[in-house]
């Protein structure tokens, strides 16, 4: 097996306005290997939003060469983009897109039903599983209303896994949760690269970055910093040590963390 998941080589994107253009990726070469767990950084406008949706198969770059898991995908069309979004990737959305009149389980089993490459698989049975991984065997049958903001995160990362892909991509996934369940969420995605997971975590927040093992820094467009996480912090201990002041105030013990300077998609990724 390829140990290379990711190889983007002189990605650019080019958006047209008018007589306008604009260059939202100007040659990026990336390369993430099997078992890596990467934050991309940047401000607004920087290009990490548009890096990630190239990445995800959610958008074409207008020039470069990009592989996921061996496949060229830059030359594929709408329906051959949306198998490899279905059978290689793994998407985990700030917004949870979680079908709202639907129970975890069906929520979870949804891109097993858009498989299209032929094979029998008990969807549900996986679902199941994929729940359990996440800690939420007890709430197969709960609606995205009867769970907590953190189960709901949780039921989108087994959404994710569910179909076993090579490439887990999360944007901003602590963005709509507070402190002390934004270090679970951490925790949990510590724990599934442990497993040997594949993760690229899109995130503005240098306390959330500091959970994986490598920084790639993104500006104008461009890769501007890619270094291994000096000082990674260990999430299960940073919740161990969280103190809980009251319903709503949430404080984390833990010593601040300074990191020096230097497209809606379908749940389950099939658009």
């Amino acid at each position: 097996m390829n140990d290379v998941v990711i190889q983007a080589n002189a990605i650019t994107k080019t958006y047209e306005s008018g007589s306008n253009s604009v260059h939202a990726l100007r040659g990026i070469d990336l390369t993430v290997h099997r078992g890596e767990f990467i934050a991309v950084m940047g401000q607004s406008g920087s290009g990490k939003s548009t890096l990630m949706n190239v990445l995800g198969c959610l958008d074409t770059p207008t020039s470069g060469n990009y592989l996921i898991d061996d496949v060229h995908v830059e030359t594929l069309n709408k329906n051959e983009l949306a198998a490899i979004r279905n059978e290689k990737i793994g998407f985990v959305f700030q917004g949870f897109n979680l079908l709202a009149r639907t129970s975890a389980l069906e929520n979870v089993e949804l891109p097993l039903l858009y498989d299209r490459s032929g094979r029998k698989r008990d969807s549900r049975a996986m679902a199941i599983a994929a729940l359990g991984r996440v800690g939420l065997a007890d709430r197969v049958n709960h609606q995205p209303s009867e769970l907590s903001g953190g189960q709901q995160q949780r039921v989108a990362i087994a959404r994710a896994l569910v179909t076993e892909p090579a490439l887990v991509l999360a944007d901003e996934p602590t963005g709509n949760l507070d402190s002390r369940t934004s270090i679970e969420v951490m925790s949990l995605f510590q724990a599934l690269n442990e497993q040997g997971i594949t993760i690229v975590l899109v995130t503005h927040e240098p306390d959330v970055a500091v959970y994986a093992k490598r920084i790639v820094e993104v500006r104008d467009g461009r890769i501007r910093r890619d270094e291994p996480v000096k000082n990674r912090r260990n999430a299960a201990e940073d919740l161990a040590n969280t103190e809980v002041l009251d319903d709503d105030d949430v404080t984390p013990v833990i010593a601040p963390v300074i990191i020096p300077a230097a497209t809606v998609a379908v749940a389950g990724g099939v658009v």
